[in-house]
C-alpha cells in the first residue's frame, strides 16, 4: 500500500491502524529509540558529571567529611541510580516533545505513536512522581545521619519511618493539589467527564511546572535586574584567587587533623567500652574525656565545614567574575553585555506590565499580559501569517509560558550569582541544594516540556486537539493558568528584591563583593 494511502488509513480506520505485524512497529519505532539512547547518553555522560560533581569529589583533596550524603558522598551504587533518573527523565522528556510533534503533524504510523506513548508517559510520571522524590527524601535524612543500610538497627528503623512518612506526606500533598485545591478551576468547562489516573497525574504536574517556571523567571527576571544595574564590583585579579585558594586549603588541611583525630578517639572509645550500669551512670556524672572530645571535634568539624563551602562559593563568584571582566574587553564580550543590557531592560518591562495587568483584573477580568508583551505579539502575528485561522491570543498566552524558560537560560549566569549571595546569609543553602542539584534539573525540564504540551494542547485548532488530547488528555484551562503563572511570577519577583534588599541592609558592603575575612579567619584557626 502506498505511503499515502496508508496514513490515509490510519485515519480512517482505526482499529486496522492499531493492529500492524511487530516488524512494522519495531521499525518504525526506531526514531523514538534513538532519540532516548542519544540523550540519555550524552546527559550521563556530559551534564551529569557538571551539576553532580566528578565521582569521589567530595572527598576534596583527601578530605572525606562524616555524614556528608550529597549524590557524590552516597554509596557509588546510589550515585548510578541518581544518575540513572536523571538521564532517564531528560531521554524520556525528549521523546514525549517527539511524540506529540508526531501527533501534530501526522508522521510515523499511529500504532507506533500509541505504543510509544504508553510507554513513555507512565514512566515519566512514575520518576516525577515516585522515583525521583523518594531518592531526594533518602538523601535529606542521610544528611541528617540517618541511613536506611546503617549498621544501627534502631538507626535504621528511624530512617526507613522517615522516609516512607517523607514520601507518603509528598504524595498526599500532590493528589490533594488537583482533588481539592485547584480541583474546580483547572479545566475547561467543555472538559467535565472523569479524569482517568494519568490524566489526574499529568494536570497535577502541569500546575506544579507552570508555578515552578513562573518561580524560577521571576527569581531569572531581578537576578538579571541586580547584577546588570544594581551592583558594581571591583576589578578581581589573580591574587584574590590565589588567596581565596590558600583559605581553602588551610580549611581541608585543617579537616584532615580533625578528621583523624575523630577516628583516634572513636576507636579509642569502641576499643575501651563502659561496662556494666554503675560504670555508665558514674561515667555520665564525671564525664568522659574522649566522649567530650568526640563531640567537640564533630562540631569544630562541622564549623570547618560550612567554612569550606562558604569558602568554594566566594572562590567561584570571583573565578567568574574575573571572566567576566576580561572578556568585557573584546569585542565578543562588549556584545555580550549590551545584550544583557537589552535584556534587563526587557525583565524590568515584563514585571512593570505584569503588575500592571495584575492590577487591571480588578476592574477588566479579561485583560492579560501576553496580549501587551512586544515580544509574544511578533512571535504571535508570524504564526498567525504561517496559518490565518489560529487564535493569537492562544498563541500569545502559549508563547508567553515558553519565553520563561528561555528567560532562565539567558540570565542563568545571573541566577547563579544572585544564588550564590543568598548562601552567604544561609551557609548550609548551596550545599543542601547541592545534594539533589542534578535530580532537580532534571525535574524541572521533565515538568516544563509537560506543562508546555499541556499549554499548547489547550490553544490548538480542534483537530489538532483532538489528536494531542488522545496522547495528553485534560487540557488545563487558559485564563486560570495566566492568572496563576502571573501570580507566582511577581510573588517570586517581590520575594527575591526583598531579599537582596534585606541582606545589603545586614551585610552592607559585604553582601555585593567578597573580601577576604574568612581566609583570616582560617588562618586564625589555623594558628590556634
Amino acid at each position: 500500500m502506498p505511503p499515502s494511502l496508508e496514513d490515509d488509513c490510519d485515519e480512517c480506520m482505526p482499529e486496522y491502524a492499531l493492529h500492524r505485524s511487530p516488524m512494522t512497529v519495531a521499525v518504525s519505532a526506531l526514531p523514538f529509540i534513538l532519540t532516548f539512547l542519544v540523550v540519555a547518553f550524552v546527559v550521563s555522560h556530559r551534564l551529569f558529571p557538571i551539576l553532580s560533581g566528578p565521582h569521589g569529589k567530595a572527598h576534596h583533596d583527601g578530605v572525606r567529611l562524616p555524614n556528608s550524603t550529597s549524590l557524590n558522598s552516597l554509596r557509588p551504587n546510589a550515585r548510578s541510580v541518581a544518575s540513572i533518573i536523571f538521564s532517564t527523565n531528560f531521554a524520556l522528556s525528549a521523546v514525549l516533545v517527539e511524540l506529540i510533534l508526531c501527533e501534530i503533524s501526522n508522521t510515523v504510523n499511529r500504532a507506533t505513536r500509541t505504543l510509544a506513548l504508553k510507554i513513555t508517559l507512565p514512566s515519566l510520571l512514575f520518576l516525577l512522581i515516585v522515583a525521583t522524590p523518594a531518592l531526594e527524601i533518602h538523601s535529606v535524612i542521610s544528611r541528617a545521619g540517618l541511613n536506611i543500610g546503617g549498621e544501627k538497627k534502631g538507626r535504621r528503623r528511624v530512617a526507613w519511618v522517615l522516609e516512607v512518612c517523607g514520601l507518603a506526606a509528598w504524595l498526599a500533598g500532590f493528589w490533594y493539589l488537583g482533588r481539592g485545591l485547584l480541583g474546580s478551576y483547572l479545566h475547561e468547562e467543555s472538559y467535565v467527564h472523569d479524569h482517568t489516573f494519568s490524566e489526574g497525574c499529568l494536570e497535577r504536574i502541569g500546575i506544579i511546572g507552570i508555578s515552578l517556571m513562573a518561580s524560577l523567571a521571576g527569581f531569572a527576571a531581578i537576578s538579571s535586574l541586580w547584577q546588570t544595574f544594581g551592583v558594581k564590583y571591583r576589578p578581581v585579579t589573580e591574587s584574590d584567587i590565589a588567596r581565596k585558594q590558600a583559605g581553602i586549603q588551610a580549611t581541608n588541611d585543617m579537616l584532615m587533623t580533625k578528621e583523624s583525630r575523630l577516628r583516634a578517639v572513636e576507636r579509642k572509645l569502641s576499643d575501651n567500652p563502659q561496662q556494666g550500669f554503675m560504670g555508665r551512670v558514674v561515667g555520665s556524672i564525671r564525664g568522659n574525656p574522649d566522649v567530650q572530645e568526640r563531640n567537640t571535634l564533630q562540631l569544630e568539624i562541622q564549623g570547618l565545614e560550612t567554612m569550606r563551602h562558604t569558602l568554594q562559593n566566594s572562590m567561584t563568584v570571583l573565578q567568574n567574575r574575573r571572566q567576566s571582566q576580561l572578556r568585557s574587553h573584546t569585542a565578543h564580550g562588549r556584545l555580550i553585555n549590551m545584550v544583557s543590557y537589552v535584556f534587563a531592560i526587557y525583565c524590568a518591562y515584563r514585571i512593570l506590565a505584569t503588575t500592571v495587568t495584575t492590577l487591571r483584573r480588578f476592574s477588566s477580568p479579561n485583560a492579560n499580559f501576553s496580549s501587551s508583551d512586544p515580544i509574544n505579539n511578533v512571535l504571535a502575528l508570524l504564526a498567525k501569517h504561517w496559518d490565518p485561522t489560529i487564535d493569537r491570543v492562544a498563541w500569545s498566552r502559549t508563547i508567553s509560558f515558553l519565553l520563561s524558560g528561555v528567560m532562565l537560560l539567558l540570565s542563568f549566569n545571573s541566577v547563579l550569582q544572585t544564588f550564590f549571595l543568598f548562601a552567604r546569609v544561609v551557609p548550609g543553602l548551596l550545599y543542601h541544594t547541592k545534594t539533589n542539584f542534578a535530580l532537580i534539573i532534571s525535574q524541572i525540564a521533565a515538568t516544563y516540556v509537560i506543562s508546555s504540551a499541556l499549554l499548547l494542547r489547550s490553544n490548538l485548532p480542534p483537530e489538532m486537539k483532538s489528536k494531542i488530547g488522545d496522547a495528553l488528555g485534560a487540557p488545563l484551562e487558559p485564563g486560570f493558568t495566566e492568572r496563576w503563572f502571573e501570580g507566582w511570577f511577581l510573588t517570586a519577583s517581590a520575594t527575591t528584591m526583598l531579599g537582596l534588599w534585606v541582606g545589603k541592609r545586614l551585610k552592607g558592603r559585604e553582601w555585593d563583593d567578597d573580601g577576604d575575612g574568612g581566609d583570616g579567619d582560617v588562618e586564625m584557626g589555623k594558628r590556634s
